[in-house]
């Protein structure tokens, strides 16, 4: 195992986070069980003060999750000069079983958390806590996966050993690898830029439709989700190569580097900020009907709306940049 700081960071705050996940499950099955507004009996009381006590703690834990998702893609590019062949991420990733499966698992789970912080933010501002139950639910799937990825993390960098021979990206991220990365990198970039920019240009639209008229927050959320695994696509097929102004170079990490201006962290942050607001928006629109969220779903969708349209903004600038200051063309 190599010892670094990131590293140590890493799994520490995965023990942390795991560790009041676990505790926030355990209390959340018996407040789901035994809940009960009217009553005001000592158990009820103790209940709703310790409901307050893991919305605050978890909130904090979820939003490192968010983060740890960064630094973990960040950590594994600053250690690919270790790994024989690898020249970015994706060849420190490649080096054992658990790098890939980590990296897909911590992306669900960002997702997911990002989702339970707008419900929690949501039930939190109203008196009769209506989403109680829902937010613990949703915090037993929230729960398996940062209980799953910090396995996977700790498997991937226990296996971390100097020297090891593995593949660079232009191997794993070739139109003619047998793989999911390979079949990803072959997809006809033309095709996808239409179907990446109709999803954007849906979302944006819905983000406006909501805020003008309050409607339409169901398909937002299910546009949001469809959009997020069209944009992690298309990086690969198509806007990859236009900055690296090379038609076989399709490797999504080698973004993140010094030499291209650390694009990818303003690209990737706008892909899951409109994945998660947007996502976010359709959950809370199913609880428009509850009479004590009818005043405070409509605000929280519109403030949502306005974000996820930001950073569906920011995304489609930064997809475009290449295509129009560069004398690069790709298909």
């Amino acid at each position: 195992m190599i010892v670094n700081p990131a590293i140590v960071a890493l799994i520490g705050g995965s023990l942390l986070t795991v560790g009041f996940a676990v505790y926030a499950y355990a209390w959340g099955i018996r407040i789901v069980r035994h809940w009960d507004l009217a009553s005001g009996s000592e158990e009820q009381l103790g209940l709703e003060r310790r409901t307050h006590l893991i919305s605050t703690i978890m909130a904090y834990l979820l939003s490192f999750e968010i983060f740890s998702l960064f630094l973990f893609v960040y950590t594994a590019d600053y250690l690919h000069p270790m790994f024989v062949g690898a020249m970015c991420a994706a060849g420190s990733l490649h080096v054992n079983d658990y790098g890939y499966p980590t990296l897909v698992v911590k992306i669900a789970s960002v997702l997911v958390c990002g989702v339970w912080l707008i419900v929690n933010r949501c039930d939190s501002q109203a008196e009769d806590y209506p989403l109680i139950r829902f937010k613990y639910r949703l915090l037993v799937v929230v729960t398996v996966l940062v209980i799953t990825a910090a396995l996977l993390q700790f498997g991937y960098f226990k296996g971390l050993k100097a020297h090891v021979i593995t593949s660079c990206c232009g191997v794993l991220f070739s139109s003619d690898a047998r793989s999911v990365a390979g079949t990803v990198a072959a997809l006809p970039p033309s095709a996808m830029r239409v179907v990446f920019f109709a999803c954007l240009a849906l979302q944006v639209r819905l983000c406006i439709h909501l805020l003008v008229t309050g409607r339409g927050g169901r398909l937002l959320g299910w546009i949001s989700l469809t959009g997020f695994v069209v944009a992690i696509l298309s990086v690969i097929a198509w806007i990859s190569p236009y900055y690296y102004e090379l038609p076989t170079h399709h490797c999504p990490f080698d973004l993140l580097q010094a030499y291209y201006g650390y694009v990818g962290y303003p690209l990737y942050l706008g892909i899951f900020g409109t994945a998660i607001f947007g996502m976010g928006i359709g959950v809370l629109d199913r609880f428009r009907k509850i009479r004590s969220l009818a005043a405070i779903v409509p605000v929280l969708q519109r403030r949502y709306a306005w974000l996820s349209l930001g950073a569906s903004l920011l995304t489609i600038a930064i997809a475009v940049y290449p295509m129009l200051f560069s004398d690069f063309r790709l298909g």
